[in-house]
C-alpha cells in the first residue's frame, strides 16, 4: 500500500487534509432559507476556481452535467435525525438517509447542469449551497445505463 500524501494523515490519528478547488459565489446567503435539495427553486450560481486549478475546468462547456461536491461549513455536525425536506410532517430520519446538509460530514453533493465557463468561474443552474461554500471537486454526472 502506497504511504499517505502530504497532509492526508493516517487511519491511526484519523486525520486528513482537503484544501477547497474554489468557493460557490450565490445569492444564498442563509442556510436556513436555502432550499433542502436541488431542483426545488435554487438560484444559479458561480463556482470560483482558485486559480491552481481552473486550467482542470478547460473542457467543460454549457449544457455539460456535472457534480458538485462541497463542504457545507455552515452545517451543524452534530444532527443525527431530521425530518426530510425540514417538514414535520415527515418522520424523523437518520441523516444518512436524507439530503440533510446537517450532519457528522457536511459533504454536499449537488448535481448540476453547467451554464457557462469563463475565466476560472464555471456559472452552474440551480446550486442549493449558500455563497461561500468551499467546493470540494467537480465530477461528471453519470449518464444512465444504456445512455
Amino acid at each position: 500500500m502506497n504511504a499517505p500524501g502530504p497532509g492526508v494523515g493516517t487511519p491511526q490519528d484519523g486525520t486528513f487534509l482537503v484544501r477547497p478547488i474554489g468557493w460557490v459565489r450565490s445569492p444564498l446567503a442563509d442556510p436556513g432559507a436555502a432550499p433542502k435539495q436541488g431542483g426545488a427553486g435554487a438560484p444559479d450560481a458561480w463556482l470560483e476556481l482558485v486559480p491552481q486549478v481552473a486550467p482542470a475546468a478547460a473542457e467543460l462547456a454549457a449544457g455539460d452535467r456535472i457534480v458538485v461536491l462541497t463542504w457545507l461549513h455552515r452545517a451543524d455536525r452534530t444532527v443525527l435525525r431530521v425530518h426530510p425536506q425540514d417538514n414535520p410532517a415527515n418522520p424523523e430520519q437518520g441523516v444518512f438517509g436524507t439530503r440533510s446538509q446537517d450532519r457528522p460530514n457536511p459533504i454536499g453533493l449537488h448535481e448540476t447542469t453547467v451554464l457557462a465557463v469563463a475565466d476560472g468561474r464555471i456559472q452552474v443552474a440551480g446550486l442549493e449551497a449558500v455563497d461561500g461554500t468551499p467546493v470540494l471537486d467537480l465530477k461528471p454526472a453519470l449518464r444512465p445505463a444504456g445512455g
